[in-house]
């Protein structure tokens, strides 16, 4: 006995450190988790990334161009110097050349300007669909909330009935041992007793379902302690839905990123054709460079040698009369590097004109497919219009029947209360038999089953629309 207690002891005490350890999740809770960890909403936001860098390639190419090069050439032979572009015979040559080059478009067509404008827009797209996703999630998990909220409940009434059912098989088999009953009436609430055993097992098996359904919504791994906080909801009232279908429409078609984001792509698209029409339009454009060489074989005058007199004539006078030529003999040496550097080089300024006049129709082809771009986006704005208005219908039209279904299921179930207590009463004193008690107890379990399910169905359509016009999901 004593060892038995020690047991018992041990069980309740680790149930303790189970109980104090596990973490319950809130649907707050929830949500947020997800807006930080959730691998879609990372994927979105890195889409997001990308386009600020289209956009900022996009404005930086207003910006001249500036490159570098340079260029080390050794030949032999007959060659030519690219420094003094002279041919050599049977001479090897080191040659070095290098140069700067901008260049910068004028004026093509506004092409330059659409892109940065398109790719804003693109921008501004990504972010409203970020938004979508979250939006979706956000509703998933409410849905696999309430969805654990529903099971739990169904589980305490499946273990209240089997408790009942329990205490009938004892209260029969002492009134089957006491000859006041035929043992026929004990199996067959035996029988009904394994057969609530199994809905208790299968309302556990849902419950536990739901539960690693939403743990797999938020990425979490697979925990069995894993539990929600069950607030307490009021049961709806019979009061009908304030607030419309066409008007939720109205207001969510303001607010729903999916409605921003194809309207954004659909300028986006507009953007895209105008680049394409851009393509016609001649381009302006400047360039600039600067250019210097090397060459091993160059030389540079080091030295001229002393003006020769030369006799040109006598005078009258018996003297002669000299001039001094002009050509002196240059004296070559060796060209430092970095004087052949300074002194080769070159500096021009081009401003050019492109026209195009026929290439291969790519041109033609590009404004097509750019219009066939800005139509299918105008498909998509009103399709994603629809999807919104039937969501928002439908929604609607669920959170009527199943506050309707709650409304007649109540009254239904508060009048199955008091026959199955009439029922119970009767079997207790052998005026009814099993069958009867059994069947009557199994409709009040399905329309107690049938109240909850119309119950949390109103409240996650109710969620919806609240939510469809701006407000956050909460409970």
């Amino acid at each position: 006995m004593i060892r038995k207690s020690i047991i018992l002891s041990f069980v309740l005490l680790t149930m303790g450190f189970s109980l104090a350890a596990q973490q319950l999740w809130s649907l707050e809770g929830c949500i947020q988790y997800a807006m930080e960890n959730n691998i879609q909403i990372k994927q979105s936001v890195l889409n997001t990334e990308y386009n600020e860098n289209l956009l900022k390639r996009s404005k930086l190419g207003q910006i001249p161009s500036l490159s570098g090069s340079t260029n080390y050439t050794y030949s032999w032979g007959r060659a030519l110097d690219q420094t003094t572009y002279q041919f050599t015979d049977n001479q090897q040559i080191n040659s070095i050349s290098m140069g700067l080059s901008s260049y910068t478009n004028l004026f093509n067509g506004l092409q330059v300007r659409n892109t940065i404008l398109q790719n804003k827009l693109n921008l501004m797209a990504s972010y409203e669909d970020v938004q979508k996703v979250k939006n979706d999630i956000s509703l998933n998990i409410a849905a696999a909330y309430l969805t654990i909220m529903f099971n739990k409940e169904l589980l305490a009434v499946t273990k209240n009935q089997l408790e009942i059912t329990g205490q009938q098989v004892e209260r029969t088999r002492k009134m089957v041992d006491a000859g006041k009953l035929a043992r026929g009436n004990s199996l067959e609430l035996q029988a009904q007793f394994a057969s609530e055993e199994l809905n208790l097992v299968n309302a556990e098996n849902q419950l536990s379902i739901s539960l690693l359904n939403l743990q797999q919504t938020l990425d979490l791994p697979i925990d069995t302690a894993f539990d929600v906080v069950i607030p307490e909801l009021a049961d709806p009232d019979e009061d009908p839905l304030v607030v419309d279908a066409l008007e939720v429409y109205r207001i969510a078609e303001q607010e729903m990123p999916e409605i921003k984001s194809a309207m954004l792509s659909l300028e986006s698209a507009e953007k895209g054709l105008a680049i394409a029409k851009g393509g016609r339009s001649p381009q302006l454009y400047l360039s600039a460079n600067f250019n210097t060489g090397y060459s091993d074989i160059r030389e540079q005058v080091v030295n001229l040698s002393d003006p020769v007199q030369l006799p040109i004539g006598i005078t009258a006078g018996g003297e002669t009369v000299y001039t001094i030529d002009p050509q002196q003999i240059p004296e070559y040496g060796a060209y430092p590097f970095f004087e052949q550097m300074r002194d080769n080089t070159s500096t021009g300024v081009g401003l050019g004109l492109s026209i195009p006049i026929f290439n291969g129709w790519n041109v033609n082809t590009n404004i097509a497919n750019a219009r066939i771009m800005h139509e299918n986006a105008q498909f998509d704005l009103q399709s994603k219009k629809l999807i919104l208005y039937a969501t928002i219908q439908q929604a609607y039209a669920d959170a009527l029947a199943a506050l309707k279904k709650f409304n007649a299921t109540q009254q239904a179930l508060t009048s199955m209360e008091e026959s199955f207590k009439y029922t119970e009463k009767k079997f207790e004193v052998g005026l009814v038999n099993t069958v009867d008690y059994n069947m009557s107890k199994n409709q009040l379990i399905a329309t107690q089953s049938d109240l909850l399910q119309a119950k949390y169905d109103f409240i996650f359509r109710t969620k919806i629309l609240n939510f469809y016009q701006g407000e956050p999901i909460t409970l």
